[in-house]
């Protein structure tokens, strides 16, 4: 069968998936891609085997180079003409037929090599597909030993905050300090703010070579304006909130936010945090786990959930976190890629660390903290937040009010600050591909405006 004859072939042909396992049975000279007129795809010319497809398709070509369509959407690109390794965007194929294929960053996604000559299949997480006709697997990002934490939006961060030698920039959220690095090597003096003693210690080790420009504060975001600069008057440029836990707190198993790392049930940021996830687990009333699992985590299930989880506490409390999310799945069961003990961790780390209560104090504090047009940066990861912080900046950025009933719009008494970006930035592929965990991720930016006389 030749290509300038044809653009497809038939679901059976010499590439098959089955469960989330793909089988390479050899170079092929054809592309399988369904359904073509809904998918959107489309043979480039009659002579070229490279195609383009529509999200979670396979794209192939057996020559030398494989791009999959638009190549700065997507981030795939080859290395080189002798290189067989190329870069995939979440839930694109990248390969070639001689030699390799790369499936993102190994340790984010847990894919391993168990290769044999025989057999050039892996298994990997949910959502990603990882194959090879060698016997080599690469990463497009391998993590470098003691990465703590992949800051997010690095680049849109950089350009909005806009810090220079003269400023003077708070990181509210500290955690490895990747951010605050940002507006080092810009010449700004950074405050970083974190209740986590262990990024603390992090990021002074890690930033040292600034000097006095860098100081740190071992607190609360939310209470910001209880820090010596802000009580001294020495008021910022700018304000960032990097919402949600870092990957180094996901990541450890001893401080217990993973449902899939046995640890035990903390999920602490800081020390100072009133209460572990086990006393939640196993000491709030049944009414107030519901509450939780139904507003925090979103959670449809609260009820019988929180229902289990009572009446297994009574007999055995739950200490370990593999113990509470096997649990919640032989309770209500496993649908689809999204392991059944998601919403629950979330809702039970939100309520330990207070995680909205902190976010509203913020967004409070925040005005008391910036000098006139001082920057307010803010990154959510999940919806609760973003809506908090869509609704305050909205509000706050109105100049005038306006109600049924009111003869004319009235000045809004909170009016303090101008929106830069009317909506929510989202990260780029290219950041997704290479850093998974910003696919949730928004980013809000506003600026104080000069108070009125």
């Amino acid at each position: 069968m030749q290509l300038a004859q044809t653009e497809t072939l038939p679901l059976t042909g010499r590439f098959s998936a089955i469960a989330g396992v793909l089988r390479l049975a050899g170079s092929g000279d054809g592309f399988l891609a369904g359904r073509k007129r809904v998918l959107g795809t489309a043979r480039l010319s009659r002579f070229t085997t490279m195609v383009r497809a529509a999200s979670g398709w396979l794209s192939a070509r057996p020559s030398d180079i494989f791009l999959a369509g638009r190549k700065d959407v997507l981030g795939t690109a080859p290395f080189s003409l002798f290189k067989t390794v190329a870069r995939a965007a979440p839930g694109w194929l990248s390969a070639r037929s001689p030699g390799f294929f790369l499936a993102g960053r190994r340790v984010a996604h847990g894919t391993a090599l168990p290769f044999v000559d025989d057999s050039p299949t892996v298994r990997t997480a949910p959502g990603w597909l990882s194959a090879a006709q060698s016997d080599i697997f690469m990463s497009a990002a391998p993590v470098a030993d003691g990465e703590y934490h992949l800051p997010v939006f690095p680049a849109e961060i950089a350009e909005w905050m806009a810090a220079g030698p003269d400023s003077f920039i708070i990181d509210g959220t500290l955690g490895g300090g990747g951010h605050s690095e940002l507006f080092l090597k810009s010449g700004a003096r950074v405050l970083g703010i974190d209740r986590d003693p262990e990024a603390l210690a992090h990021a002074q080790r890690r930033l040292a070579g600034f000097g006095n420009r860098f100081s740190t504060w071992e607190g609360n975001y939310s209470q910001v304006c209880e820090t010596p600069a802000i009580q001294s008057g020495d008021l910022a440029d700018g304000l960032l909130l990097d919402l949600g836990v870092s990957s180094r707190q996901l990541d450890s198993a001893e401080r217990g936010f993973s449902f899939q790392r046995e640890g035990p049930l903390d999920m602490r940021m800081g020390p100072s945090s009133p209460r572990t996830a086990a006393d939640v687990v196993n000491g709030w009333p049944e009414a107030d786990l519901v509450k939780i699992l139904f507003e925090f985590g979103e959670e449809s299930r609260a009820r019988k959930i929180a229902g289990e989880i009572v009446k297994r506490r009574a007999t055995r409390p739950f200490q370990t976190t593999l113990d509470l999310a096997d649990f919640i799945e032989k309770t209500i069961g496993r649908h689809g890629r999204t392991h059944p003990a998601t919403k629950t961790f979330q809702a039970i780390r939100m309520a330990v660390n207070e995680e909205l209560e902190s976010l509203a104090a913020a967004l409070d504090a925040a005005p008391a903290a910036l000098k006139p047009g001082g920057k307010l940066l803010i990154i959510t990861f999940h919806s609760l937040e973003d809506r908090m912080v869509k609704r305050f900046l909205k509000h706050r950025s109105t100049a005038f009010l306006d109600e049924p009933g009111w003869p004319e719009p009235r000045p809004n008494p909170d009016y303090q600050f101008r929106l830069l970006s009317r909506k929510a930035i989202a990260p780029t592929a290219g950041e997704i591909s290479l850093n998974p965990r910003a696919r949730s991720a928004k980013l809000r930016v506003a600026q104080l405006l000069a108070p009125t006389s």
